[in-house]
């Protein structure tokens, strides 16, 4: 019997390039492939300068932004933030959205969706 795994280190998960993105490298931390996790997923983004999210939204899917580094606008409802480290934004499902990296250094991005979002790589 195999024991369950909770705990994950960056480098140990491997990378993709999300659709309708570009510039962006993400890694699944938490998903149901890497710890069990049903009802969230939580993948960290790294954004070149100029690039990020296009245009889109995710049907019955909530999803947050959290801010490592970098600065990076996001568009939502008709309501635009400048983001820093430590800010937040929420895209509620259905929403459309937009996330674009305005920085020299790379954004590094905390994104929790759930239910979990589960693209396909």
């Amino acid at each position: 019997m195999t024991k369950q795994k909770y705990m994950v280190r960056e480098g140990e998960v491997k990378t993709y390039s999300p659709v309708n993105h570009s510039g962006t490298v993400n890694r699944r931390l938490i998903s149901r492939e890497t710890v069990g996790a049903k009802q969230l997923e939580v993948v960290l983004g790294t954004i070149e300068k100029g690039a990020g999210a296009h245009p889109h939204h995710h049907d019955g899917i909530e999803q947050v932004c959290y801010l490592l580094s970098g600065e990076a606008t996001a568009e939502v409802g008709g309501e635009t933030l400048h983001l820093r480290p430590g800010d937040a934004c929420f895209f509620p499902a259905g929403e459309e959205h937009v996330f674009t990296a305005v920085s020299d250094e790379p954004v590094r991005v905390l994104v929790i969706y759930a239910p979990p979002y589960a693209e396909k790589v």
